[in-house]
C-alpha cells in the first residue's frame, strides 16, 4: 500500500492486499530478482554463521558462483548452522506479527538473534533500491518488487523453493511474486515468500449494526448502501476510513467496489504489468463513480483526509463508526479490542448470489541478493509455513491464514471470533478463484505518487472517478516507460 527514513511511528500502516487463494480451510467445530546478479547463483548461509547443513555455501562462493545449490554439496536443505548468527532485518512498523515470529524462531533456535530496523511502508517503499543495494538486509518487508528484481537487488529463491519443497505448494500463493525477464508478474523466477496470506473485506461494530436493525452481512452492494445512509440518518459515522498521508486508505473501498462491478482477472493483469492492460475500464469507471457517490453522500468521516491508519483504527474500537475496509492482520487485535462485538464480511456483489473477490496476497518478505545470511533467511521463511506453533502464531497473531501446504496443519479458532470469519472468507475466496493482488502494487510508485493524491482529491472534490482512473492509468503507463 504505499524521504528520508523517519523513526518508526505507528500512525501509518500500509494494509496488505489480501486473500487467500488456498482451495480449502477448516475452521473446526471447537473453533471453528533476478538475484545476486546472477540468476543462477547459490543461496548461502554467509559469513558469521556456520555452512548450511550438509555443506551449503558460504557468502562469497554464493555470490560468484552456481556451482552450489541451495540443497547443498550433500543434498540437504540450508539452515541457521549453530554458531551463533545475527540476523538482520528490515520491517514495517506498527505489526506484531513479524516480531511474534521472530521471537519463536530464537526460542527454538537460540544461536540465532535478530536486528531490526522498523519503518512505516510508506519510508520502506521509497528506501528499498538504496537500502537493499547499500545495507541489505538479511530479511526485509518488500514493496513492489519488480524494479527490485529487475535491478538485481533480491535473490532468486527458485533453488529454495525446491529444496523445501514450495514448489509443492498451491501455485497460487506464490504467483504473486513471480517475475518475469520483461519484469511482469505472475511467471518466471520466485523473488520473495509470505509470512502469511492476507485478505481485506469489511469489519463492522455488531452494536451499531443493532441500532439500525443489521441482522446480516449485505448481499448485495445496494443492500450495503442502505445500510449506510441508515447509519448516516441514525448520527452514525457510517465508514472511518484512513486517507491522509503518503498512503491512501481509499484505495480499499475502490478496489472492493472494483470487485463487486468487474472480474478480477483484468485488475490482475494491470496490477502484474501485463502489456496493454488498464485500470480505466467500463466496470471500475462504475466502481470509481461509486465510491464518489458515497463521497458525496457523506458517509465517511468529515476529517478522512487527514485520518491515519491508527486514528482509524482508534475510532472503530472506540466505537465512532459502523465500518471499515481493512484487513485480516487486525483480526487477533480486534477479538481482544472488541471481544464478541466485531463482525466482518466480504464486499457483497453488485448482483446477488454474484461470485466474490478480494485483495489478496501473501505478506511479502524477500532476502537481498547480497544478503550475508541467505540461508538462514531462506530457513526462517520456510519455518514460518512449516513449524506448528510458527503457524499458530499466523493465525493467533496475524489473523491470516498461514502459508504452505494444502493439507498443513492449521490450528483451532474459536467459534464466533472474527478471526474465524475472516479465515471462512478466505476460503470462500479461494472456492471464487477471486483472489487479487492490491492495486497499489502496480509499480513502485503508483500508490504514494499516483493512487494516493489523485483519491486526496477526488474526496476534495477536485477529481471525478473517470478522471483518476484516467490519470492513474497515464501515470502508470509513464512509470513503466510505455
Amino acid at each position: 500500500m504505499p524521504a528520508l527514513p523517519t523513526p518508526p511511528v505507528p500512525s501509518s500502516r500500509r494494509t496488505r492486499a489480501g486473500v487467500l487463494a488456498v482451495a480449502a480451510l477448516a475452521v473446526t467445530a471447537a473453533c471453528s530478482s533476478p538475484g545476486s546478479g546472477s540468476s543462477s547463483a547459490a543461496p548461502s548461509s554467509g559469513a558469521g554463521s556456520a555452512p548450511a547443513a550438509a555443506g551449503g555455501a558460504t557468502a562469497g562462493a554464493a555470490q560468484g558462483s552456481a556451482s552450489t545449490g541451495a540443497s547443498g554439496a550433500a543434498g540437504a536443505a540450508p539452515s541457521c548452522g549453530t554458531a551463533p548468527v545475527t540476523m538482520t532485518g528490515y520491517f514495517e512498523t506498527g505489526f506484531p506479527l513479524p516480531k511474534a515470529l521472530t521471537d519463536e524462531f530464537t526460542k527454538q533456535y537460540p544461536n540465532v538473534t535478530w536486528s531490526i530496523r522498523e519503518d512505516q511502508f510508506a519510508v520502506i517503499t521509497q528506501n528499498a533500491p538504496r537500502t537493499l543495494a547499500d545495507n541489505p538486509p538479511d530479511l526485509m518487508r518488500l514493496p513492489q518488487m519488480s524494479e527490485l528484481a529487475k535491478d538485481h537487488l533480491l535473490l532468486d529463491l527458485d533453488s529454495y523453493a525446491k529444496a523445501f519443497g514450495w514448489d509443492q505448494w498451491p501455485a497460487s500463493q506464490l504467483e504473486q511474486l513471480r517475475i518475469s525477464a520483461d519484469g511482469s508478474r505472475g511467471t518466471g523466477p520466485l523473488y520473495a515468500n509470505g509470512l502469511n496470506f492476507s485478505m481485506t473485506g469489511i469489519f463492522y461494530n455488531k452494536k451499531l449494526a443493532a441500532q439500525i436493525g443489521m441482522t446480516k452481512p449485505p448481499a448485495t452492494v445496494a443492500e450495503l448502501d442502505s445500510l449506510l445512509q441508515k447509519a448516516k440518518s441514525a448520527g452514525i459515522t457510517p465508514i472511518a476510513q484512513f486517507n491522509g498521508g503518503a498512503t491512501g486508505g481509499f484505495a480499499f473501498p475502490l478496489q472492493n467496489l472494483m470487485a463487486a462491478y468487474g472480474p478480477a482477472g483484468p485488475i490482475n493483469d494491470w496490477i502484474f504489468d501485463k502489456p496493454g492492460a488498464t485500470i480505466d475500464t467500463p466496470s471500475n469507471q462504475q466502481a470509481a463513480a461509486h465510491l464518489q457517490e458515497w463521497i458525496s453522500k457523506g458517509y465517511f468521516a468529515k476529517d478522512v483526509n487527514s485520518l491515519d491508519y491508527a486514528a482509524m483504527m482508534s475510532r472503530f474500537i472506540g466505537g465512532k463508526s459502523l465500518f471499515i475496509f481493512d484487513g485480516d492482520w487486525e483480526s487477533g487485535n480486534l477479538d481482544k479490542q472488541m471481544a464478541g462485538n466485531v463482525g466482518f464480511f466480504l464486499m457483497p456483489p453488485a448482483q446477488a448470489g454474484g461470485k466474490q473477490a478480494a485483495m489478496s496476497a501473501p505478506l511479502t518478505y524477500g532476502i537481498a541478493a547480497k544478503a550475508k545470511h541467505a540461508d538462514c533467511a531462506a530457513f526462517f521463511l520456510n519455518w514460518v509455513a512449516t513449524n506448528q506453533q510458527a503457524r499458530t502464531i499466523a493465525v493467533q497473531v496475524g489473523g491470516s491464514h498461514p502459508m504452505g501446504a494444502a493439507d498443513a496443519y492449521m490450528p483451532p479458532v474459536k467459534a464466533g471470533t472474527v478471526t474465524a470469519a475472516t479465515l471462512a472468507a478466505g476460503a470462500k475466496i479461494g472456492q471464487d478463484n477471486g483472489a487479487m493482488d492490491f492495486i497499489a502494487n502496480a509499480t513502485g510508485a503508483v500508490y504514494a505518487k499516483s493512487w494516493t493524491p489523485n483519491l486526496q482529491r477526488m474526496v476534495g472534490g477536485q477529481q471525478t472517478g473517470a478522471k483518476m482512473l484516467a490519470s492513474v492509468q497515464k501515470d502508470y503507463q509513464s512509470q513503466l516507460g510505455h
